[in-house]
This record gives C-alpha cells, structure tokens and sequence, in this order.
C-alpha cells in the first residue's frame, strides 16, 4: 500500500515526497512547496495535450489498419498518397540548420562510444560513469578479442603467453594510429620529454620522435621520470601508461605496463528500457541515484571475491602540457539521461481526480531540478562544463511530440529557475512516424537538440505493429537485411547532416548487443563510424574501450565531408514493408517461435518477478544477449503477427512457451532468487505476463511492452510484500 502526502492537487508518494524536500531542494534556490505547485500547474497542461497525441496514435493506426484490409494488392504510390492525406506524413523539407548553443565538446565535437545503462542500478550506473577511461590490456586480456589458441588460455592466475599477444596488439595499435618517425612500438627502450618535445629511444639507441608530433599534447609524473605519456587523435586521447616496477612494465623493454584509452565518452543513465521502475518506490531509487551522480557523492558497496568493495565517482586525470603547464581531462563521462516516452502513466503520483499522472511529464520535471545541482555546481564534480542538461527522449511519434516535449522542457525551464534552453533533446528516430518526418521533427527542435539516434530494435517492433494487417513479417534475424532498415539507418545520418549535425551535435547508432561477443562487435562495428555516426551504443565499459579504437581508426568529421556529397537515402525503400516472401517450412517455423519464445521467456521472468529491467539473458544457443524491453516488442509482435496471419496458431505458440519455459528455468538453476516458471504455469505472473504480451500484442498501443509489464510487476511486488 503506497502512504501519499496531499500536495495541492497531487497525491504525492511518501517516498518521493520525502527525497525533494530533504535532498532535491536543498541549495537550489526552489522550496518544495514552489516546486510542487509549478509541477502542479505542469501537469495540468502538459495532461491533455498528451492525451490527444497519444488518441492521435491510435486513430492513424486504425486507418492504417484499415487501408491494408481494404488493398491486397500493395501500391506504393497510393499508400504514399494515403499517408499523407491522413496527416501521418507531413514532412515539409524546408531547408535550415540547427541552432543549439552551450554544448560540450564530448557531444559537439568528440566522436567516441557511448554507453547506455539503468540508473536505477547505482553500481552499473557509476561504473558506466567511470568508463570515461578504460584500460586496454584488460579489454584484451579479458575478452575473446585475443585467441585462446596456442597457450593463451584465460582464467586462473596471469597468462604470460596471451600478456603478450595483448601487448602485441596494443603496440600494433599505437603502430597504426600513433605511428613513429622511424622504428616501431615493439623497439622502443625509453620516453624522455626535452624542451617541450617528446624524445624516444630505440632499443638500438636511435633517437626518433612521433611521425606526427603534434599528437603529443601531455604527461604526467616529472618531467625527468614521466608516468604516463598522454597522445591525442581524432580528439581521443590514450595514455601510455610507463612504471617499471609494475608486474607487466617490469619485462617490458620500455617499462610500459598498459596503455589508457578514452572510452565512454557520453554515457545515457537511462530512467526508460533498461530499467523496472513501476512505482513511486521504484522512481525514488531512479531518481535519488541520478542525483548522486549530479552531486558527485553517489556510492555504492558491494562483496566480490570475498572483499568488500566501494564504487565512488572518479576525480578528474592531471596531466602536464609538454610545456610543463599543469592542465586535468575529464576523469567521467558525459551524461545524458533518457526520460520514458509519452505513453505510460505511474501511479507515484495520482492527480485531482485520483488518475496516474503521465510518467513523461514527471521525469522531465524531476531530471531537470536535479541536473540543476551540476548546473549550481553544488556537488564534487561538473558533468556539463557548458552549462547544459542532456535529456535523451524516446518513443515519440512525429513533429507535434516533439513539440510537446520541447514545450514541456521549456515550461519545467521556467518553473525551476532556469534559463531558456538550458534543457537539451535528444531525439530517438525508433518509431516508423518519426523516421519518415525526421527532418521536421529536428526542425521543431533545431534550438534544443543534441542528437539523433538510430534505435533500430524498437523501430523494428514498430514496423511489425504499424503494419500488422499488411501480410506477414519476414523471419526476425532477416530484418536487418531489409531494404527498409538499411535505407533507414543512412536516412537519419543524411537527415542530421543536412541540418548542420556536423561538429555541433550527435548522430547516433544502435546498441551491440552480445556483451561476450567482443571480436565480433571489433569486427563489424566499424560501420557505424563509417556510416557517418559520431557515436554508437556498447553493452559494457569493456566493449567502450575496444570501440574506442575504431574512431581512432576512422575519422568521422572526413566520413561525414563525403557523406554530404552522396544523394539521399529513398524513402520507397524506407516504406517498403518487410513481408514474408516465401513458404516456410514446419521446421523454420518452429526455430523462429522457439528463438522468439525462449528470449521473451528469458527477459520477461526477471523483468516481473526480480525487477530487472536490463541484462544479459542467454538465447536458444546458450549466448548471452543483451534484452530489454526493445528487443521484447520484437520479438512479442512478430509471433502476434504470424498468429495474425495464420503462420502458426494460438496453440501451438502456448505448448511452445510451456517448453521455453523449462529452458529458462533450467538456464537460470544457479540464481538462488529465481522463481521457476515451470513448476506452476497457472500461478506464474512471469508466464502470464510472457504469454499475454503475445496473445494480447495487436492491442497493445504501438506494440509497447511497457503496460503488461508494469501492470504484473506491481502484481508481482504487492504478492511480495
């Protein structure tokens, strides 16, 4: 039972209540009773615009629905007709270019990996925070990017035989991108610094320098001894790190023990897909760990190894400039906080006629009294040294929820005390109206936004939805091949460079998302730099580091130059509908449901019974992936569809989820706060709640997850209390 405090016409939570009188509104020049009267008069008016947009959803829906009931035969000039005679597309293509000011470099001008965690996790939350900075070696080291073959075996004690196949491409790394006058990283003896110029020794005496000596900007330690050896490319620094009475610098010819890469250099603490929050108790937790990142005082201890261990906020690295003149970089990444979308509402906060209140309008009200601290430089540390708040906004369709959104920063702008504009957006191109009228969404925009962003797993559950009664999809692992979604990922890149994107703000690229899987994400992800992306989401710290490398290896600011000479994706090819083409087989369809089922089986059990919102949930073949509610809409609406369209039937769909049930069950043995699915099927929530995302998936609005999941999780915690 949630205890409520009586704030004017709201019906506060306790707990959150509590959180902004004692902790929010303190040294930020807002009383509680101000910001619960502005908030007050917020919701008010952000209420019913936000109703009718989502009415608005739902009513182009239907005539979509409508239009393919009505034309078997696709013609794409009269469905293009249509669009736009309902107002679903409304694209003006007006020409301009954004206007945003007060932006820090790490979005402006730095291309770089950029992790997305949940908030609500303060270990991961902090861990993602630090990841600014990560060490190369034990990326290396730790992951399958270094062959176990030949006597490279990790685990256990330290491996000298794959030490030096780590160092071995590390040099070749530095080889390649940081290359020498003359010899190479393999030969060098010593670093000195003589008369503000880095000086190296070759193991045969040889004196050389860098081949570009402009690339050294810094060290640290004395001048006489230096510690570390700070280069700069691409504007990514990496610092070789020299100390030879270290384990690993000792048998090093020139003491170097690992080599710092920039990583993370923007992180998404993220209120929305990755995180279970359904609750005013659950939003508290969201709430006060973003604050202790904005204050810089957030901790978190926890035992590993049998050791007790705490997690602080990194200080920011002190460096020497090659003239000896001290300077510091950035010891954390950059935040953004994602918001939820305009759809959910939460019952932490209930209205004047008792209504939950729209999840939307209050996280933008409380994210932004909270960055105010950074703002006040009232904590430790300064996330935004430019004076900005970096809000990433999800899920919406259109210009006019933008506009929405836009205004309601505007109005929490007013109410806190802040200056115009002070808000940021960035814009997630993740639903099918957005893709289509991007260039006008940025343009209701064009003084607010940071960033745009492919998120290519929702905007998949929203192909599937938008065009449920067009026929049945293609196979899931299919898709990514498709016309549409290739056409779509270089149409938000064209789009953001048309709009003056290029060295202002963030375009964006999807999560990869096999954390295990580190080769693999080194070999491909660096079409995401090639594509013209000046970011691209990582599951890890680790995968942040390794990412690094590519933007070392690919300038984007170049990339991005050509790209703006190449004609722009086609947008026949962006409404081109993934329909299944040819007859499957029983075989082929059994693997797709039983693909399907196991990951929303796999996800959905701790989603409801553990409140995980993100993690790594092993698939059919036993390979951890990283799910959240993304990947569920996928995989829940393309078995609505193929039941829809008689690709398979409600039966057989059950006695498939009974059976993935037993898997997951058994692949999650070792978690001693596991509820097995299987031993109860008719008191399982989690099973319910799995089977019903499927069965009652049409109905959902736009595919979303998100009220199945909260309404069985509040089940689920209140049978727990």
């Amino acid at each position: 039972m949630t205890n409520r405090i009586q704030k004017g016409d709201l019906q506060v939570s306790e707990e959150l209540d509590k959180l902004i009188t004692e902790k929010v509104c303190v040294n930020i020049d807002l009383e509680p009773d101000q910001f619960w009267d502005s908030f007050n008069a917020i919701v008010k008016e952000f209420t019913p615009r936000n109703k009718a947009l989502l009415a608005e959803r739902e009513e182009l829906q239907s005539k979509i629905d409508n239009w393919h009931k009505e034309n078997k035969e696709f013609d794409k000039e009269s469905y293009k007709d249509f669009l736009k005679a309902i107002g679903y597309w409304v694209d003006t293509n007006d020409d301009f270019e954004i206007e945003t000011k007060n932006v820090d470099a790490e979005i402006s001008t730095i291309a770089g990996a950029q992790l997305v965690v949940p908030v609500m996790n303060a270990r991961f939350a902090l861990n993602a925070a630090n990841a600014r900075w990560g060490s190369l070696y034990d990326a290396l080291y730790g992951t399958d990017m270094i062959s176990e073959e030949d006597g490279a075996e990790r685990g256990g004690a330290y491996n000298p035989v794959r030490g030096d196949k780590v160092i071995e491409f590390s040099k070749n790394f530095m080889n390649e991108n940081f290359p020498l006058s003359s010899g190479t990283y393999q030969e060098i003896a010593a670093f000195q610094i003589t008369d503000g110029n880095l000086e190296i020794t070759l193991k045969d005496q040889t004196k050389v320098t860098l081949d570009d000596p402009e690339k050294f900007v810094g060290f640290s330690g004395d001048i006489e001894n230096p510690k570390g050896i700070l280069m700069k490319n691409n504007n990514l620094h990496i610092e070789i790190q020299i100390d030879r009475e270290d384990s690993v610098g000792k048998d090093d010819l020139a003491g170097i023990k690992d080599i710092l890469v920039e990583s993370a250099v923007t992180t998404i603490q993220d209120c929305e897909d990755s995180v279970a929050a359904v609750d005013g108790e659950d939003k508290t937790t969201v709430y006060s760990n973003w604050l202790g990142l904005m204050q810089g005082n957030l901790e978190e201890t926890f035992e590993k190894g049998g050791k007790s261990l705490t997690r602080k906020l990194n200080p920011d690295r002190e460096y020497s400039k090659p003239s000896g003149e001290g300077f510091t970089l950035p010891g954390r990444s950059t935040m953004l906080v994602r918001n939820v979308g305009h759809l959910m509402t939460t019952p932490a906060i209930l209205d004047a006629d008792g209504n939950e209140i729209f999840e939307g309008i209050m996280d933008a009200m409380f994210t932004i009294t909270i960055a105010k601290h950074d703002l006040l430089s009232n904590g430790t540390f300064k996330n935004s040294r430019s004076g900005s708040i970096y809000i990433v906004k999800p899920k919406m369709h259109g210009p006019k929820e933008v506009q929405l959104t836009c205004d309601l920063f505007a109005a929490v702008e007013k109410a806190v005390g802040l200056a115009p504009l002070t808000a940021k957006i960035g814009i997630m191109d993740e639903e099918r109206r957005t893709t289509i009228n991007l260039k006008e969404c940025i343009k209701v925009a064009k003084d607010r936004v940071i960033f745009i962003n492919t998120g290519f797993l929702d905007r998949t559950g929203d192909e599937i939805h938008t065009s449920m009664e067009a026929g049945p999809m293609i196979r899931k692992a299919q898709m990514k091949q498709e016309p549409w979604i290739l056409a779509y990922e270089d149409w938000n890149v064209d789009k953001g460079l048309q709009t003056g994107f290029k060295g202002k703000a963030q375009i964006g690229k999807g999560m990869w998302a096999m954390p295990d899987e580190m080769l693999g994400m080194y070999e491909n992800k660096t079409v995401h730099p090639k594509a013209g992306a000046n970011c691209a989401w990582v599951p890890s710290p680790t995968a942040a580091t390794l990412h690094a490398l590519h933007y070392h290896q690919i300038s984007v600011p170049g990339v991005q130059e050509e790209l703006q000479k190449r004609k722009e994706a086609n947008m026949d090819e962006i409404l081109e509908i993934p329909l299944l083409k040819e007859k499957l087989s029983a075989e082929e369809i059994q693997e797709e449901l039983d693909n399907n089922a196991q990951g929303i089986l796999g996800y959905v059990v701790r989603w409801i019974d553990q409140g995980i919102g993100c993690s790594k949930v092993p698939d059919i073949n036993n390979i951890g992936l990283m799910e959240d509610r993304a990947t569920l809409r996928i995989s829940s609406q393309h078995i609505a569809n193929w039941i829809h369209h008689g690709i398979t039937t409600k039966i057989q769909v059950t006695e498939i989820m009974k059976a993935m049930a037993k898997i997951v069950d058994k692949q999650n043995d070792g978690d001693k706060n596991y509820t097995k699915m299987s031993d109860n099927f008719e008191k399982s929530i989690a099973f319910k709640a799995a089977c019903d995302l499927i069965f009652k998936g049409i109905e959902q609005p736009s595919g979303y997850t998100e009220p199945l999941l909260h309404e069985n999780r509040i089940i689920k915690k209140s049978n727990q209390n």
